[in-house]
């Protein structure tokens, strides 16, 4: 998108940031056995930007956000900022979806979230006293300093995910990319995530992929429109037409005194 348009939400820009480009793709492909997933994909991703990525199931809103993080194979570019790599550090945070998470695996909440500083200690350094200070903070800011020493294992959805934003955030990242957040989770959870994602949008940019359009409209400024192509909508406002000439077929929400959802036309409705 042109920084003409993006200019819209300078009012929003932390003080004494300038508009920068911190990660852009040109023309990123990728395919799965040869059958194409995402196709000549230009976007770029800019340090003041909250943007929501929707699409429907099997549209490759999961594979853009690997595309970004580069932990797929693909054809094009991924440029990253300084700001986002230097010197092989990467300050990107990461929340994957719930269903990638091995909750087998021995480890305390503390433990995962520690592990979020591993790209940074070449995996042989050891923790030292302020990385667990800054651990203890982050588990007290997401309000589950009480179980650090529980296994990842005996969790709830909602600890986990709060576990799995602690673990994103320990490393300072200038971009935080979440993908479906909100899955499985009860509506507090969800309504603290997203005014936590406000404050934290003072600090870094989001990308938020969501099945959820009539909530994340509310929070976020841009929407990216996946469906194998990539579409970016400079505004949390989308109507039915856009989505269509998108070719974006999901379910469109309607903001009102009453909320409500909007549907398709079924077929065999009646006027």
């Amino acid at each position: 998108a042109g920084r003409k348009r993006h200019r819209q939400y300078t009012a929003y820009r932390p003080i004494n940031s300038e508009p920068m480009k911190l990660v852009s793709l040109h023309h990123v492909s990728v395919s799965y056995d040869k059958v194409p997933v995402l196709t000549d994909v230009d976007l770029d991703i800019w340090n003041d930007d909250f943007i929501g990525v929707i699409g429907p199931n099997g549209g490759g809103k999961t594979t853009l956000v690997k595309a970004i993080l580069k932990a797929v194979p693909y054809s094009g570019e991924v440029i990253y900022a300084p700001e986002i790599e230097n010197r092989g550090c990467r300050r990107i945070g990461y929340l994957p979806q719930i269903s990638e998470i091995d909750k087998s695996f021995p480890i305390s909440v503390r433990e995962v979230v520690l592990s979020g500083l591993q790209a940074r200690k070449r995996l042989l350094g050891r923790y030292t006293a302020e990385d667990r200070q800054k651990a203890d903070e982050l588990l007290h800011t997401c309000r589950i300093e009480e179980i650090a020493r529980k296994p990842i294992g005996t969790l709830s959805v909602g600890q986990i995910q709060r576990t799995l934003l602690c673990r994103a955030l320990i490393s300072d990242p200038k971009l935080l990319i979440l993908d479906e957040p909100t899955n499985f989770v009860d509506n507090q959870f969800e309504k603290e995530l997203y005014l936590q994602l406000k404050h934290f949008n003072e600090k870094m940019a989001i990308v938020m992929v969501s099945h959820d359009l009539g909530t994340i409209s509310s929070y976020v400024r841009s929407i990216v429109c996946v469906n194998r192509r990539v579409h970016r909508h400079d505004s949390n406002i989308i109507t039915a037409e856009q989505l269509h000439n998108y070719n974006c077929p999901i379910q469109i929400v309607s903001h009102g005194d009453v909320p409500h959802t909007v549907l398709a036309k079924h077929p065999n409705a009646r006027s």
